[in-house]
């Protein structure tokens, strides 16, 4: 099984929390109906029988969390991605999130 080459130490507990599959469940928009409500995709699996190979990430279980938190996030707010699903849920997240009450281009 492949890993990735930093932050083995966090990566490994997350993905065995998970079951090495990803975690969504529909925060990515799709409901992942025949997986049961969450997504069928496994690390180092293939998304098809011409697909490419499934490399699982953790990332923060928020997809709005900055980087530079994201880092310092302890395992238990850590969830096992699949890239779709993470950067789907990042849309997704960002569709829904307020938007910024900034300043008009008049209004100084």
């Amino acid at each position: 099984m492949s890993e990735p080459l930093a932050a083995v130490d966090v990566w490994r507990p997350v993905m065995e929390a998970a079951g090495h599959r990803c975690q969504c469940t529909g925060a990515c928009g799709n409901p992942h109906s025949k997986g049961g409500g969450r997504c069928p995709r496994e690390h180092d699996g293939y998304t098809s029988k011409h697909g490419h190979r499934v490399r699982l990430m953790a990332a923060p279980a928020d997809p709005l969390t900055p980087p530079a938190t994201a880092v310092a996030l302890p395992v238990g707010e850590l969830l096992a991605w699949c890239p779709e699903c993470q950067a789907a849920a990042v849309r997704q997240a960002r569709k829904v999130a307020p938007v910024e009450d900034a300043p008009g281009l008049f209004d100084l």
